[in-house]
C-alpha cells in the first residue's frame, strides 16, 4: 500500500527541499536586518563591508574624543591576515583568517573609529575579542585611548561604555584587563569582551556597537588595537574557527531531515 503514496512523497520533499533553498537565500540575502547578528562579524570577507568607519585628529585637548564626532572622517583601519603584531609579536587574528586593526603604530593625533548597527538582535550577549595596544604617554584624559560604546538605539540610551588609556582605565566597567609593560609599550593580550543583554533588559532591541582608538593629542604617542569575532556566540581562538551564520544551520537541519525522510522510504519501500 506505501508504493501507491510514494509518489505524492517524493514530491513533497522536493517541494520543502525547494522552499528551505529560498529561504536559505532570503536570509543570508536580508543579512544583519533579518534578525540580531552582525554582518561580516569576522572579517572574513577580507574586508570591512558592513561596517561604518570614521575618524580624524585630536589635538591638543584634554576633552576624551568620543566615537560620534569622528562618524564619516578619514579612517585608519586595516583588515590584516594571520601574523604576529610587530611590538608585542602577539597574534593579529584571534579566529578565522582576518581581524581588523584600527588605527597604527605611528604617532600623528590620528584618531580612527569602526562600528554596526543591528537591527531586532535576538542573541542573550554581544561577544568579540580584542587586543589593544597603547604607548606610553601623559595622564588619563590626555593619553593614546582605546573606547567601546554600546549605544541601544531602542531607548536612544548608551548602555555600554568603556574606555582605556595608557595611564589607566577610565570610569567603571573596566575592570578585568591586566595590561602587560612592553618596551615603553601597554599591550591588552586577547580579552574576550561579552555584553550580558538579558541583564541590561535589552534582547530584541536595536543597537549601534562603536569602537575608537586615538593617538595621544600632542602627536607623540601611537595607539591601536585588533578587534575580531563579533556575534552571538564565542569562537574559540585559531586560525579556520570561523562561526556559522545561524541561516546555514537552519538549512543542514532541514536537509538532514530530508534525508532522514528518503531514507526511510527507501526501506519502507
Amino acid at each position: 500500500m506505501f508504493c501507491q503514496f510514494r509518489p505524492y512523497l517524493i514530491f513533497f520533499e522536493v517541494l520543502i527541499k525547494k522552499t528551505q533553498i529560498a529561504l536559505l537565500i532570503s536570509l543570508l540575502a536580508s543579512g544583519s536586518a533579518y534578525a540580531g547578528t552582525f554582518t561580516n562579524g569576522g572579517f572574513e570577507n577580507g574586508n570591512l563591508s558592513g561596517w561604518t568607519q570614521g575618524g580624524g585628529s585630536w589635538n591638543g585637548s584634554a576633552t576624551l574624543p568620543t566615537a560620534s564626532s569622528y562618524v564619516g572622517g578619514p579612517s585608519n583601519n586595516t583588515v590584516v591576515g594571520v601574523g604576529k603584531d610587530a611590538i608585542t609579536g602577539a597574534n593579529t587574528v584571534y579566529n578565522g583568517n582576518h581581524s581588523v586593526r584600527v588605527n597604527d603604530s605611528i604617532p600623528n593625533s590620528s584618531v580612527s573609529t569602526i562600528s554596526q548597527s543591528v537591527t531586532n538582535y535576538t542573541d542573550k550577549n554581544i561577544f568579540f575579542q580584542w587586543n589593544a595596544v597603547l604607548e606610553s604617554s601623559h595622564t588619563l584624559t590626555d593619553s593614546d585611548y582605546f573606547s567601546i560604546t554600546l549605544r541601544d538605539d531602542t531607548t536612544g540610551a548608551d548602555i555600554i561604555s568603556r574606555s582605556y588609556s595608557s595611564a589607566g582605565a577610565i570610569g567603571s566597567g573596566t575592570s578585568g584587563v591586566t595590561w602587560t609593560p612592553f618596551s615603553g609599550w601597554f599591550t591588552s593580550g586577547w580579552q574576550l569582551e561579552s555584553i550580558d543583554l538579558v541583564k541590561l533588559a535589552a534582547v530584541g532591541h536595536d543597537f549601534t556597537l562603536s569602537m575608537l582608538l586615538s593617538d595621544c593629542p600632542y602627536g607623540g604617542h601611537a595607539g591601536y588595537a585588533y578587534l575580531d569575532g563579533f556575534g552571538g556566540t564565542v569562537v574559540p581562538p585559531g586560525p579556520g574557527n570561523v562561526p556559522i551564520p545561524a541561516a546555514v544551520w537552519l538549512f543542514g537541519s532541514g536537509l538532514a531531515g530530508l534525508l532522514g525522510i528518503r531514507k526511510k522510504s527507501k526501506l519502507a519501500a
